[in-house]
């Protein structure tokens, strides 16, 4: 998405032009030839699970009421006591998975 975003023909003033993914299928087809991803469901699927997990993040380090989260800038994770943790998971209705995986540093590129 960096490389598409740099190369600027599919920017748009609120994110990608509607045909980007097709675009990023290209791309991925010469460096992944045999990986058989399609824009739809495969790369559509993965951008909309990365935005969520995004929110869940930001929403962690800039939220209202959201003190005692940090950012590891070393190990690039959030990091909170199990009792922010707790209240956090406690105070919302999100995804139970997506958090765990982000208290243990198993969500990828977060």
């Amino acid at each position: 998405m960096v490389d598409l975003h740099n190369v600027g023909t599919f920017n748009a003033d609120t994110g990608f032009k509607a045909s980007y993914l097709n675009e990023m299928e290209r791309m991925l087809e010469k460096v992944l030839p045999y990986a058989m991803l399609k824009a739809k469901p495969n790369l559509e699927s993965r951008i909309r699970t990365l935005k969520r997990d995004w929110a869940i993040v930001y929403d962690m380090l800039h939220g209202k009421d959201n003190s005692g989260f940090g950012w590891d800038e070393h190990r690039q994770f959030v990091v909170a006591e199990d009792v922010v943790w707790n209240s956090y998971i406690s105070l919302r209705i999100i995804s139970n998975i997506a958090v765990s995986l982000i208290m243990t540093n198993l969500l990828p590129y977060t």
